[in-house]
């Protein structure tokens, strides 16, 4: 009966229902009893006056008081409604009531079907009494129709039916199985012992996150029937965040390696296609495939799709892609330049941060945060969907219906077994059991193949549409980081022992160094490094590679071969006071960062460079840890004017990059110059002069070449355009200039220092690049901003 819980009503509508459904049934029992009575009769009358045999007479007696049954239900059901059994929990009435309808859904139909019969031979008998000659019986008419049908036993008939649709698939195969064939070839399915990648998950490095969480669903995936019988549900499917380079596809070659079941790799840019409705064709052809490689193989399957997100992008009906803002917070949204993400347009100044390896590595893909025109022609493409291509929502939606439609029972399975049950439940007499023994084809169950999705994208999550990535689908989101200094360590164990390297690069402190000094490497660019240092080895005759070996490497993959170029005498110290100023500046100032390469080969663009790394992951700075990044950026220019009383036109970039970082600070951040340290006897009159000298060295150094358009939004000359704004940033300016410039004018000796030992080396590394700069002895000045010595002239 209905739970004590129900509505108010339902247990009226309840019982009302219940005697709804004991009236019915009377009244069926009384129309069931009167079809059999009356069926001597209707044998009699076949066998005696029509004299049909005793077999097909019982055939049609059989027939005919089944089909009364039936008409007395389907006209009963005219006057009296179906009962509502909503709330009730009796099992025996909702069995019943679905037996009711299937019995009066199945002879609607043959009553339909002899109404529309009865109809045609009418028409064919008025039209035939109404011909001069024509014949009034019903019976001629029909045998004059048998005999008109009769002549399409005609061959020539039944080869054009065949030969059309023939003709028709034949020209569709040409006109689109090529373009389906470079879809399905892209379609790459893998049984156990196809292929060894020689991948396991102790390969995959630096996301021992990510793998934790990869084990435990795939635990489930392969031995989760305790799970299931706890109540448990396994999930069906992962997606891999992150990053290009950090391992996606590595990870899902290890699950497939480990899970020792088939897997099939597809593209996401396989499921676009020339035309509407191709991509949805793919789709159901990857879930067939999958399919029958599941019953081929124990019943599981894993569909590995990559780069998700030309597939799974959001649907135009929900808005389209969530546009990416610019955002103030993070300054390699806006300062991004070359190869390696330098900060200047210089490129010789390299900080590593989490923001900047994230930018680094989707550069490396060739995707580039959209601006301006690009960010406008992206929103069109997205949003114009059109007959050739489609855009891929068919292959999403399709998409979304094959991964629901898994746990469905077989189609054809479910098809036969409705039409039988359906038949038997319309003869009436067949009884659904005879006792314990059911009379019925059992209900369909799914098939116990279990087909599991993984996605990898680098896409940012809330691009991706919300159906596909909801718990039942991918709903288990799987985050792999870029390497961070720990990660790259662990990396370089993993590859740098498969190749022979002297002893000194197993201790501790080399491989620290190693991995201090790889910011922004992949795992794939650590395995290339190891690779290419014993290249120049046996280049040189020697069996094994040194960490002298490895630096060079390092440099090649990450700015191309050096230029051998030798720069006049003065010019190459020149440029060692430029980069020495950078690195003097960050090791005094910036103290949550190692200074890891200081060079002056021309590599690139760059005639020197800079670079240094964040000694532990940070995810969001303070005004102070900007204040130091400006600082080092103008710490070259600094030290040129100390050193040669006048700035080269070299420190251009430093100038760009410090006045975007100065305007992004004020405009996006709320941030102002560092409290001033004064005399306490001095007024506020003399604390505004101090500001109005920063603000008038600010406004000098400030670089005012940009602009900035409605389509090519330009943020910093958004704020440099707004007056108070601009005073604020210049005051922020001109204060870390005049920082650096007595950090320069009072470490003057040991920054010469720095500068002679490049010049010497050309280029210097890791821990050696720390001692030097702890030989130099620098020492943060104390700056008496009352003092006229503390001020510079530009």
């Amino acid at each position: 009966m209905a739970s004590n819980h129900a509505e108010p009503g339902l247990l009226e509508r309840t019982s009302a229902a219940s005697e709804l459904g004991d009236q019915w049934r009377r009244l069926t029992r009384v129309a069931t009893a009167m079809a059999f009575v009356t069926s001597p009769a209707v044998f009699v009358w076949l066998h005696t006056t029509q004299d049909w045999s005793v077999g097909w007479s019982l055939v049609a007696t059989f027939v005919a008081v089944i089909a009364f049954r039936g008409l007395v239900d389907l006209l009963v059901r005219r006057v009296l409604p179906w009962p509502s059994l909503y709330g009730t929990d009796d099992a025996e009435l909702r069995e019943e009531d679905v037996v009711n309808r299937r019995r009066a859904s199945f002879w609607r139909f043959w009553f339909r079907l002899i109404y529309l019969v009865l109809v045609g031979l009418t028409v064919v008998w008025v039209i035939r009494l109404l011909v001069p000659g024509g014949s009034t019986s019903w019976v001629d008419n029909a045998t004059a129709i048998t005999d008109a049908l009769s002549g399409l036993n005609d061959p020539q008939i039944w080869s054009t039916l065949i030969i059309f649709p023939v003709f028709f698939l034949f020209n569709f195969l040409i006109l689109f199985g090529p373009l389906m064939l470079v879809g399905v070839t892209q379609m790459r399915g893998f049984e156990p012992g196809d292929a060894d990648w020689g991948v396991r998950l102790d390969d995959v490095r630096g996301q021992d996150e990510a793998k934790r969480e990869v084990s435990r669903v795939v635990s489930l995936w392969q031995s989760g029937e305790a799970f299931e019988q706890a109540g448990g549900k396994r999930e069906r499917g992962l997606l891999f965040l992150g990053a290009p380079g950090t391992g996606k596809t590595m990870l899902a070659k290890a699950i497939a390696t480990g899970f020792n079941s088939p897997i099939v790799f597809m593209p996401g840019s396989g499921f676009q296609q020339t035309f509407m409705g191709m991509d949805a064709v793919i789709v159901r052809w990857l879930a067939r495939k999958a399919k029958k490689l599941a019953r081929k193989w124990g019943g599981q399957c894993i569909v590995f799709i990559d780069e998700i997100d030309a597939v799974g992008m959001r649907r135009s009906a929900l808005g389209g892609a969530a546009g990416a803002g610019f955002s103030g917070t993070k300054i390699e949204d806006f300062l991004f330049f070359g190869p390696q993400g330098a900060l200047n347009p210089s490129e010789d100044v390299i900080i590593e941060t989490q923001a900047w390896r994230e930018r680094l590595f989707a550069e490396r893909e060739g995707r580039p945060t959209p601006t301006g025109l690009a960010r406008l022609a992206g929103v069109v493409n997205q949003t114009v969907p059109g007959m050739m291509g489609g855009m891929g929502q068919l292959a999403l939606n399709q998409l979304l219906v094959v991964m629901d439609g898994i746990d469905n029972p077989p189609f054809f399975r479910r098809l036969y077994t409705n039409w039988i049950n359906t038949f038997l439940d319309a003869t009436y007499v067949i009884p659904r059991r005879a006792g314990r023994i059911p009379l019925r084809i059992p209900r369909p169950r799914p098939r116990k193949d279990q087909i599991y999705f993984i996605g990898a994208t680098n896409v940012p999550l809330n691009v991706l549409d919300p159906a596909l990535t909801r718990p039942g689908r991918m709903g288990r989101h799987v985050w792999l980081r870029t390497p961070t200094k720990e990660d790259r360590k662990d990396i370089f164990d993993l590859y740098i022992d498969k190749v022979a390297h002297e002893p000194d690069l197993d201790t501790p402190k080399r491989r620290d160094e190693l991995a201090r000094i790889t910011a922004g490497y992949s795992p794939a660019m650590i395995e290339q490094v190891c690779s290419m240092a014993l290249t120049y080895a046996h280049s040189d005759g020697r069996e094994v590679f040194d960490y002298r070996d490895i630096f060079e490497a390092m440099t090649t993959v990450e700015s191309g071969t050096a230029v051998n170029i030798e720069y006049p005498p003065e010019e190459t110290k020149a440029v060692a006071i430029h980069e020495a100023g950078h690195a003097a500046a960050s090791h005094v100032y910036a103290k949550d960062t190692e200074s890891t390469r200081l060079s002056i080969r021309m590599r690139g663009a760059s005639l020197g460079h800079h670079q240094s790394a964040e000694q532990q992951e940070r995810f969001h700075r303070w005004r102070s840890d900007e204040m130091a990044t400006l600082i080092h950026i103008l710490g070259a220019m600094a030290a040129e004017r100390v050193f040669y009383g006048q700035t080269s036109i070299g420190v251009g970039g430093d100038v760009q990059s410090a006045t975007a970082l100065s305007a992004i600070m004020v405009g996006a951040a709320a941030m102002g110059p560092e409290p001033l340290d004064l005399d306490a006897s001095l007024d506020s009159r003399e604390e505004e002069r101090v500001l109005e000298r920063f603000e008038h060295i600010g406004l000098q150094i400030m670089n005012r070449t940009g602009g900035g358009g409605p389509l090519a939004h330009d943020p910093v000359a958004s704020v440099l355009s707004d007056h108070d704004k601009r005073k604020t940033a210049a005051q922020i300016l001109g204060q870390a200039y005049v920082t650096a410039h007595n950090l320069m004018k009072h470490n003057r000796q040991g920054i010469e220092h720095i500068a002679d030992e490049v010049v010497a080396r050309r280029e210097i590394y890791g821990d050696e690049l720390l001692d030097l700069l702890n030989e130099a002895k620098l020492k943060k000045p104390a700056i008496d901003l009352v003092e006229e010595e503390s001020w510079p002239m530009l």
